[in-house]
């Protein structure tokens, strides 16, 4: 039953401990064992993902208990694992770290309790030996509700550092469940926002996957890690698995004017960044969703009755973009016809004026630039104006993560009214358009796909 499946939540004491290493390693060893494996990731991230799909052959999810609400993790991830024989679940930063100010919400730890999952934790011990004992202790009795089920020593130095460590492990109860050198950490290349995305590496990005599977195969029990799995049983609750909804009662191909009901989605390696689930929420209500890459296509796919531009890096990709002006002008044109418009964080930014002193798509007065300054965190958000997406009023939860700046920030009737951790108005609604910096998962609000594409439908 799909209720039963084995699952594992690879979580670690601090970023940087190489959680995502071990996770990605291991989901694509087991893969190539034979096994289907289910991917998931903790947190909002949309770049970590990228790579376990490479490494399972199947879409990578997250699981955010503040973006979907902690009644949705156990549905959200019943929904990726169907017909899989085992699922690995990446954590975020810490264990215990979650979104600031709302004790575990969040966090790894309330995560692996919303599964009931075991966890193992993946420690940095290239500074240490014996004193690991009293490391693993402390997560292993901070929370009696998570059960901490093995360790993984990374970066380990040498023979006796490795039985060092082992003995000090031994001494709290702890198996150790793989050892990874030092000598043979796999480089994953980094930038302003983190990991470079699978969609910018081609051939690079399969081959540091296969240098961790190999990783993973080499220093881990493989087996042990498969048994402990197993051993999670039924998921707490008795949750369903989550569906994006009933059947539309339309011809889910067709408008009213009898052409497909199609809602054009940015991709490519600038517009990287998006949930899984969106645009199976848009296909149920009815939509035809047709990917395009505004780094290659210079028109929109034919019969785009809507469009979404997600997140991503277009700063990276500014002079390309600009140079696709047949590209640019469609999407002005598709803009003030007042057809729907849905564009989050990169999104906004290829609709401005211009970004970094290149012309962009134009459809918003506004200039965007990048920023010495790092804007990352959750936000507790509700709709000021009515859009496509959002009657005002309807309040959602987010996330921001970036190092630009849009000047002005907010429209003449914006997006989004901010209610935590500050108070400000933000985003654009003009027309059709809504466009902000905020990145939401519609799962926790499925009416916002429902009246995007019922917008496409009259527009």
């Amino acid at each position: 039953m799909t209720s039963a499946v084995p699952r594992l939540v690879i979580a670690a004491p601090s970023s940087g401990s190489g959680k995502t290493t071990v996770a990605t390693g291991l989901m694509a060893a087991l893969a190539a064992r034979g096994l289907a494996v289910s991917p998931h990731k903790v947190g909002p991230d949309y770049i970590d993902p990228g790579y376990h799909a490479l490494a399972t052959g199947r879409v990578g999810r997250n699981l955010d208990a503040y973006l979907c609400g902690t009644e949705l993790v156990a549905p959200l991830f019943l929904h990726g694992a169907r017909g899989c024989d085992i699922a690995v679940v990446e954590g975020v930063m810490g264990l215990y770290d979650g979104a600031a100010g709302e004790g575990e919400l969040a966090s790894t730890a309330q995560v692996a309790k919303l599964l009931g999952a075991p966890v193992v934790l993946v420690v940095d011990a290239s500074s240490q030996a014996r004193s690991v004992a009293a490391l693993v202790h402390g997560f292993v009795s901070w929370d009696p509700e998570v059960r901490v089920g093995g360790v993984i020593l990374n970066k380990v130095g040498s023979d006796r550092h490795e039985a060092l460590l082992r003995e000090a492990s031994d001494s709290v109860g702890v198996p150790v469940l793989g050892v990874l050198r030092r000598a043979r950490q796999v480089s994953t290349p980094s930038r302003h926002l983190g990991l470079v995305p699978v969609a910018e590496r081609g051939t690079e990005a399969v081959e540091a996957v296969e240098a961790m599977a190999a990783l993973v195969a080499d220093g881990c029990d493989l087996e042990a890690l498969v048994g402990l799995a197993r051993a999670a049983g039924p998921l707490p609750g008795g949750f369903a698995p989550w569906t994006p909804g009933p059947a539309p009662t339309h011809d889910p191909a067709r408008s009213d004017k009898g052409s497909p009901l199609r809602v054009a989605v940015a991709g490519g390696a600038a517009f990287t960044f998006s949930y899984a689930e969106h645009t199976e929420l848009l296909a149920a209500a009815g939509a035809e969703v047709v990917t395009f890459d505004p780094l290659r296509d210079e028109e929109l796919p034919e019969g785009t009755a809507g469009l979404v531009v997600g997140g991503g890096f277009p700063e990276v990709y500014a002079a390309e973009l600009s140079a696709n002006e047949p590209l640019r002008k469609a999407v002005a044109e598709l803009a003030l016809s007042g057809a729907p418009v849905a564009a989050e964080c990169a999104g906004l930014l290829y609709l401005c004026r211009e970004l970094d002193g290149l012309p962009m798509c134009g459809v918003l007065d506004a200039s965007a630039r990048m920023s010495q300054r790092l804007t990352l965190g959750y936000r507790d958000a509700v709709a000021v104006s009515d859009s496509a997406l959002a009657a005002a009023g309807t309040r959602m939860r987010g996330h921001e993560f970036h190092r630009t700046a849009v000047e002005p920030g907010a429209g003449a009737a914006p997006a989004w009214g901010m209610r935590a951790p500050e108070r400000r108005v933000e985003g654009f609604v003009e027309r059709g358009v809504h466009a902000s910096y905020l990145h939401t998962h519609w799962a926790s609000e499925p009416g916002v796909a429902r009246r995007f594409v019922e917008r496409c439908r009259t527009s």
